[in-house]
């Protein structure tokens, strides 16, 4: 922890507002101070991944809580977006340091072109002293490209920055292994695989309720970011300074696999199914096992409606997924295919349909 040079810091809307909505300008210039000492002698780079926006705009709106429908989550974060990153311009100004925003949705992480844009964009602020502050953009995201919690999209930013540490901060001081409110509940210090948590529930909503994320949604992305080489701390924002000096606080979850290619990263994790395909026993055992490309002959059904080129999932015969994948082949072109050889395709059909339906390179396992 106290070697990583890179840090996305996440911090959560409980954490940054009140509970009526409008933001805390006392609890963000706390937040400020830290990270701003943290980076003040060069040797760390800050990625900042902050909600709050829509909980900003409810105020002003004249919203009591956090709306339901999409429309007017949207207005909210329209309205709540200005304001974040206004102050969080003036909270950092007052140490000579810079902020840039940069606006996300689960488009910019799954299209190659779009991301590269976004890590240039990112790497070339932080090489100019700025801090980015990312978040979700909510003001355009529909309910299909959403990523659904900032702490999900804190773990595919520390993958898409080449970050050495996340650092998830919330209203709770830790992963426990109960109820926190409890007193007999144990907080969880370190958690080196996912049997670690295999027996802890999560899933209860901020406590201010002006978030969309939980324990839950912090654990999947703790998850996510440890599978893919990142490490991560979880506590809460007064213990910021703890965690970014690498003091005992919070949960530390270790990485458990190494970095993988960043679309099969988003792949599992930020793509949407557009339908799903039925293995075969031999199938599932040659793709999940043996690596192997999926090919016609071991399809046994197919469901939904999509376009080549669209994720699919691929599920065993108990309908179990087990891999997510890009398709090669529109829904309504692979009732033909199934069963039957590639060869045999080709003869009939045309050279090519003398292809994998999808190639191991589009292809991430989800379970063993």
């Amino acid at each position: 922890m106290t070697q990583a040079h890179r840090i996305v810091v996440k911090v959560g809307s409980s954490s940054l507002t009140t509970a009526s909505g409008g933001l805390d300008a006392d609890r963000v210039d706390a937040l400020v101070d830290v990270l701003a000492k943290v980076r003040s002698g060069g040797e760390k780079e800050i990625v900042l991944v902050s909600s709050g926006a829509i909980a900003a705009g409810l105020a002003p709106l004249g919203l009591a809580r956090r709306p339901r429908d999409l429309a007017r989550q949207q207005a909210a974060a329209s309205v709540g977006q200005g304001l974040l990153v206004a102050r969080y311009a003036a909270s950092f100004a007052r140490y000579g340091v810079r902020v840039g925003q940069v606006l996300l949705t689960a488009d910019d992480i799954s299209r190659r072109a779009h991301y590269r844009n976004a890590y240039r964009t990112m790497d070339q602020l932080l090489d100019m002293g700025a801090v980015p502050v990312v978040n979700e953009n909510d003001t355009v995201a529909t309910d299909e490209i959403r990523f659904g919690d900032n702490d999900r999209l804190a773990a595919l930013v520390a993958h898409l920055v080449r970050a050495d540490l996340l650092v998830l901060l919330s209203d709770v001081d830790g992963l426990y292994d109960g109820d926190p409110a409890n007193p007999g509940a144990r907080r969880i210090e370190e958690v080196r695989g996912p049997a670690d948590i295999a027996h802890v529930q999560t899933g209860s909503p901020g406590k201010a309720g002006v978030g969309t994320g939980g324990m839950v949604t912090k654990v999947e992305a703790a998850r996510i970011a440890a599978a893919a080489g990142v490490p991560v701390v979880l506590t809460s924002a007064s213990h910021a300074a703890d965690a970014l000096a690498g003091r005992a606080t919070g949960t530390y979850f270790h990485s458990t696999g190494r970095r993988s290619a960043d679309r099969l990263l988003w792949l599992a994790h930020a793509s949407t199914p557009q339908g799903s395909l039925t293995l075969d026993d031999g199938a599932v055992r040659a793709v999940v096992h043996g690596k192997k490309s999926l090919l016609p002959a071991g399809i046994a059904a197919v469901e939904g409606e999509f376009n080549a080129g669209d994720p699919v999932e691929l599920r065993d015969a108990a309908g179990r997924a087990v891999a997510r994948g890009l398709v090669n082949f529109d829904a309504k072109e692979i009732p033909q295919l199934l069963g039957r050889s590639t060869r045999e395709l080709a003869r009939e059909l045309g050279p090519e349909y003398e292809r994998e339906v999808v190639h191991r390179d589009d292809l991430v396992v989800l379970s063993p």
